[in-house]
């Protein structure tokens, strides 16, 4: 798969000027494009769906910080073995906590970091969201209010959450490859 971003040749069209524009954007504040938006880039609406929810998620106003939504992304993805969002989420923790060891840590298992209890607090719910999410209960929310969670911050917790595991599945589905660059971010 050398040089592919996915194993899916889908057909690739002439980027539309708000395609072009948002990339172009992405390319001054991160200094690349990213190959998620890239592999989104066949269809418009699907691209602009995809973008709308993430950076509502993600950068949207929130109870979370940046660090905090970005921890979530790493946590989910590290139970689903997601490579391209490890890797590229995993830059993310390391490069907003300024701490190279946190990342790595993140990727590997949560549970080895120096976190505190509302960190803990908020990825157990997120692990648990991913593994059984039948099996949530009032008592789980329960903890994240002990943690310091407001009702609205569970309800961002849990989109992160399940954003990242639909954003998962896509990717193994289509074997999604990371940008190289995030690789060698933050160290």
């Amino acid at each position: 798969m050398t040089g592919k971003i996915t194993a899916l040749d889908l057909d690739s069209r002439e980027l539309s000027e708000p395609t072009k524009a948002y990339f172009a954007k992405c390319e001054e504040k991160l200094g690349l494009v990213p190959n998620v938006l890239k592999a989104y880039a066949f269809d418009d609406k699907k691209l602009r769906a995809f973008t709308d929810m993430y950076n509502d998620l993600m950068l949207g106003d929130s109870g979370l910080s940046k660090l905090e939504r970005e921890m979530i992304a790493v946590a989910v993805s590290s139970i689903n073995h997601c490579y391209y969002c490890l890797t590229a989420h995993g830059a993310a923790v390391r490069q907003l906590s300024g701490d190279p060891a946190l990342g790595e840590m993140m990727v590997m298992n949560f549970r080895a970091a120096a976190l505190s209890p509302r960190q803990t607090a908020m990825l157990e719910f997120a692990v648990k969201l991913t593994e059984e999410p039948a099996k949530i209960v009032e008592a789980d929310r329960a903890a994240l209010r002990q943690a310091g969670f407001s009702d609205r911050d569970i309800w961002d917790i849990a989109s992160t959450s399940a954003f990242f595991n639909m954003s998962n599945r896509v990717a193994a589905a289509i074997d999604m490859r990371p940008n190289d660059e995030y690789h060698a971010m933050a160290r």
